[in-house]
């Protein structure tokens, strides 16, 4: 007891850490759109699923998920009839951070689509994930 009376501050900070990390655990895990690399590996792997990048072209020409659509996130809600054709597939967004593509599956909800996720954190973690990166264009 006495040592938490010298050292109550790294004992809160030790408590505010515990405490924001149980808030992003339960936060990531009541969101079942959000994947990680290796999920969206094994549901691209397993049901075919297509991943859609909805970063610029020149984000794009510097790297992207091979087999990628490019289809900028401005552009989702006018070409989104280009994806109808895999409407009964699972749908991957992409970005460079996860923060465009999760508005833009919104879009793709609302256009009907319900197998629509989103790569958390993005090309960015799927590099750090040491996903593969195409340079090619597509």
């Amino acid at each position: 007891m006495e040592f938490l009376q010298q050292n109550w501050y790294w004992a809160a900070l030790a408590v505010a850490s515990g405490g924001w990390l149980l808030f992003d655990v339960a936060r990531n895990s009541a969101d079942k759109s959000q994947l990680s690399p290796v999920e969206a590996t094994l549901l691209i792997n397993r049901e075919d699923a297509l991943v859609v990048d909805v970063r610029e072209q020149v984000e794009y020409a510097k790297g992207h998920i091979a087999n990628s659509r490019h289809i900028p996130a401005g552009e989702l809600e006018r070409r989104s009839s280009e994806l109808e054709k895999f409407r009964n597939q699972p749908i991957i967004l992409c970005c460079a951070t996860g923060t465009r593509s999760s508005a833009a599956a919104g879009t793709l909800r609302k256009a009907g689509f319900e197998k629509v996720f989103n790569l958390r954190g993005g090309l960015m973690e799927w590099e750090k994930a040491g996903q593969p990166v195409s340079r090619k264009r597509k």
